[in-house]
């Protein structure tokens, strides 16, 4: 009986302990945007998920390979305070009063002091803020700039700006610059604001070289909680479309699409996931591959899946997979002039290299293009017009000598039948 006291005495211990830590659980919010990617994918591609030059906020901060970045965002600071009459002190007294709403943006406990806290979130928005700036005008940089005048590191830099690991609430970033702007010497910042001094930037930034106009950033800006969520945001689709799961059945590349009759053309549509087809035409938006391209999408596919977004990229690359299955099929879509290389020759290997990153869903956006062009490949008429166009009349002289053989033919047939009728 006393055996049992003690064991019933140490469980309520045991009890007591576990709910104890049910008070230091980070508390889940709907805020919660910012997220680290699970290892099984970090360890695959780390550099892709890791900065490579500059950290933002508090994931990658103290990296030592990101120290020597620290020095140039402290006087990236120092020359934005010197145009604003506003304190230092003020700033982090924002911060601080936005701390719980901060925190509540990264899907994990940050481990750090309030003050510590706040003097990261500080340094790195106005690091953000005062880097658009120059880029946007030239008049605000200065004579010890040592980042704007390196393409090199301008180009890690401006990648790093969009990893998922590296985000920082958008919201913040416009509280300090309008705060920013209540008292200056003289009219610097008159008629900016954070959408126009980020927005023309980031058009070069993405490096998708799409005609995307300003005004489609400006009409997600304000709903956007960082850099990458604003351009998921921009990616989405221009028309909702049917979903449905994708089919084990596999879908053809665009060589085997052409010689059953599909017809390819780049098309017009602003939005890189407007893919579709109509009358035996399919129409995929230009895209141009850099080396970065493939670093910029696993991002966005992390995103898409730890938010809970559409899979609306996801998707992308995986029907573009399919489509470029071999090199052949690379140089006929870059015949067609649907995809170009940016100083790359990794157009193949990109796609490839992203389906593992991809999940295959019930909620597959071109399941009904998928299944029209197995429907069009079917058409036995199709595969005969296009052998016909490709094989025999795919040049003016293969043209000029198949007809020239028919004439014959139908002249030896001519004789044939007079030479019989004679007898």
């Amino acid at each position: 009986m006393e055996n049992m006291e003690h064991a019933s005495i140490d469980m309520e211990k045991l009890a007591d302990s576990l709910s104890g830590k049910f008070k230091t659980l980070h508390p889940l919010s709907e805020k919660c945007c910012i997220y680290r990617v699970p290892p099984p994918k970090r360890r695959v591609h780390p550099s892709h998920y890791t900065p490579q030059m500059v950290s933002i906020g508090p994931l990658h901060h103290g990296n030592p390979e990101l120290e020597a970045m620290e020095e140039h965002k402290i006087r990236y600071m120092e020359h934005f305070l010197q145009r604003t009459k506003v304190h230092m002190a003020r700033f982090l007294s924002l911060i601080k009063e936005k701390e719980v709403e901060l925190r509540n943006c990264y899907a994990e406990t940050i481990n750090l002091e309030s003050d510590e806290f706040t003097a990261i979130i500080l340094v790195d928005a106005i690091f953000l803020i005062e880097y658009f700036l120059r880029i946007g005008k030239h008049d605000f940089i200065t004579n010890d700039d040592r980042i704007l005048g390196k393409p090199w590191l301008f180009k890690h830099i401006r990648l790093d700006l969009l990893l998922l690991e590296n985000q920082i609430p958008l919201f913040i970033l416009s509280d300090l610059f309008n705060l920013a702007k209540t008292a200056t010497y003289g009219d610097c910042y008159e008629g900016l604001s954070l959408i126009t001094i980020i927005c023309k930037p980031l058009l070069n930034l993405f490096e998708l070289r799409l005609p995307i106009g300003e005004n489609m950033f400006q009409t997600h800006f304000p709903r956007a909680k960082h850099f990458l969520d604003l351009l998921n945001l921009y990616l989405q689709p221009s028309q909702p479309r049917v979903q449905s799961a994708l089919k084990k059945q596999r879908i053809p590349s665009s060589k085997e699409l052409h010689q059953a009759g599909v017809k390819f053309k780049s098309a017009s549509s602003k939005n890189l996931l407007d893919i579709t087809f109509n009358n035996g035409i399919l129409e995929i938006p230009f895209l141009t591959v850099y080396d970065s391209t493939e670093c910029l999408f696993r991002n966005l596919i992390a995103f898409e899946i730890l938010h809970g977004h559409t899979r609306y990229l996801n998707d992308y690359v995986t029907i573009m997979s399919f489509l470029v299955d071999t090199q052949k099929d690379a140089e006929f879509l870059m015949q067609n002039e649907i995809i170009g290389l940016g100083k790359t020759g990794r157009f193949l290997t990109t796609f490839q290299s992203l389906i593992p990153d991809c999940e295959h869903n019930k909620n597959f956006q071109y399941s009904g293009l998928t299944a029209d062009l197995h429907a069009y490949c079917k058409i036995p008429c199709h595969e005969w017009k296009a052998n016909l166009k490709q094989n025999y009349f795919n040049t003016p002289w293969a043209s000029i000598s198949v007809i020239a053989a028919v004439i014959l033919l139908l002249l030896t047939i001519a004789q044939t039948v007079c030479a019989i009728i004679a007898l």
